[in-house]
């Protein structure tokens, strides 16, 4: 029987590293508008985010939203959308995703205050629906299809 990575790139996967972080999170380099970041893997994420302070960073185009966002201990955040971004990660990529940007302070401070890098932003479900990830945690790979 095949291993479980060339079962995935014989049916048209692409092999992403993932590495885990002093926090126990899978981080993953990732490109949005040709600009190349650091974000969480969060398949309990439902959207993908990115922090405010990287608006300029990833070429976004901020438009405001009523969403609020909640999560990693911050509620009723305020938000603001990005439609119609590049995202690229490994050899997969998509021109039509919509980034939440929000306020990741309180994210990064706690990586920082555990020894880890401060991030991006978040990759969530939206992006791993798109991708029909697949997440092999012991060899700690991610497989989106291409």
């Amino acid at each position: 029987m095949d291993s479980l990575q060339q079962y995935l790139l014989n049916k048209g996967y692409s092999k992403i590293k993932l590495h885990l972080t002093k926090t126990n999170h899978f981080e993953i380099k990732a490109t949005i508008n040709g600009k190349k970041g650091l974000f969480i893997l969060d398949t309990g994420a439902s959207s993908s985010c990115v922090g405010f302070e990287a608006i300029d960073t990833f070429k976004l185009k901020a438009e405001d939203s009523i969403i609020k966002a909640a999560g990693a201990g911050a509620i009723n955040m305020d938000t603001k959308m990005s439609k119609k971004n590049k995202v690229k990660i490994g050899k997969w990529s998509n021109n039509k995703v919509v980034l939440v940007l929000f306020n990741l302070t309180h994210v990064n401070t706690a990586l920082i205050n555990h020894n880890s890098k401060p991030v991006d932003g978040i990759i969530g479900a939206d992006i791993l629906k798109k991708g029909k990830a697949v997440i092999d945690y012991e060899k700690k790979y991610l497989y989106l299809k291409l």
